[in-house]
């Protein structure tokens, strides 16, 4: 394994490596790397992971934004409605 646990073939670590990286390129980056994430893997905990990693990372770097763009989509989906709310619409 050339990375670890959230980033096994660290795409993320060596696009923050990359000098005049764009943003296009980042989030092309970061597509290969969640579909690289070994199944199973909670794709929200690998996200705050590696920006909790490049907390260094110069200030306003592309990948910097593209995770952080990532980590609300990545949140698990909360539940709306349940048995109350069908209940009140049959009303």
């Amino acid at each position: 394994m050339k990375g670890d646990l959230h980033d096994t073939k660290a795409l993320i670590r060596e696009a923050f490596c990359i000098d005049g990286i764009t943003e296009a390129e980042c989030r092309s980056i970061f597509l290969d790397w969640v579909l690289g994430l070994p199944d199973g893997q909670d794709i929200g905990v690998a996200v705050r992971a590696v920006l909790t990693r490049h907390a260094d990372a110069p200030a306003g770097h592309p990948m910097t934004r593209t995770l952080q763009q990532a980590v609300p989509m990545a949140a698990p989906p909360r539940r709306r409605g349940g048995r109350d709310a069908r209940l009140r619409a049959d009303s």
